[in-house]
C-alpha cells in the first residue's frame, strides 16, 4: 500500500510527519518525494528539502533548517534540491535522492533556499507501507531510538 502526504511548509522549519503506531509492526520505505515553490516560475530558488529519521535541532524564529547534505548522516533519508527561476526560459528541475531502508517511527521534513529566499515550499511524499515481523520492528525501532547507527 502507498501511504502519501503534502503540505506547504515555511522556509527554515520543520514538520513532523506521524507514522508511528503501538505495536510498530507496521514499516514503510520512501517511494516519491517531489517540492514545488509556492510560486513556481515568479522568482529564483533553490530549495533542499531533507527527511530525517530523528528530529532536527530546529528552533522556529532561532536555528533554522540549511541547505547542506551530507550523505554520512545516517539520520538522513532522502533529499530533494529543487531549482526555479523566474525566466520562463529556464524551466524547473528537481534532484532527488532517497535511500532504501525501512523504519517505523516519525520522520521529520526540512527545508531551507539555498539563495536565502523565504517563500514557502509545498511538498509531496509517497511512502510504501508494509508489514513488519516482530524482529524488523525491533531492529527499525532500534535504529530510531539510536539515531540510525
Amino acid at each position: 500500500m502507498i501511504k502519501s502526504f503534502k503540505n506547504t511548509i515555511e522556509m527554515g522549519e520543520q514538520q513532523t510527519i506521524r507514522l508511528s503506531t503501538n505495536n510498530g509492526l507496521t514499516g514503510y520505505t520512501v517511494k516519491k518525494f517531489q517540492l514545488i515553490s509556492t510560486a513556481p516560475g515568479t522568482h529564483s530558488a533553490e530549495f533542499v528539502a531533507k527527511l530525517y529519521a530523528v528530529e532536527q535541532d530546529i528552533v522556529p524564529g532561532g536555528t533554522p533548517a540549511n541547505a547542506l547534505v551530507d550523505f554520512s548522516d545516517p539520520q538522513l533519508l532522502a533529499v530533494c534540491y529543487y531549482q526555479d527561476e523566474a525566466a520562463p526560459h529556464y524551466p524547473a528541475s528537481a534532484d532527488i535522492i532517497f535511500d532504501n531502508v525501512k523504519f517505523n517511527q516519525d520522520i521529520y521534513i526540512t527545508i531551507a533556499d539555498a539563495t536565502g529566499g523565504t517563500t514557502a515550499g509545498n511538498y509531496y511524499i509517497e511512502l510504501e507501507q508494509f508489514k513488519l515481523d516482530l524482529n524488523e520492528a525491533t531492529v527499525a525501532t532500534l535504529k530510531d531510538m539510536r539515531g540510525r547507527e
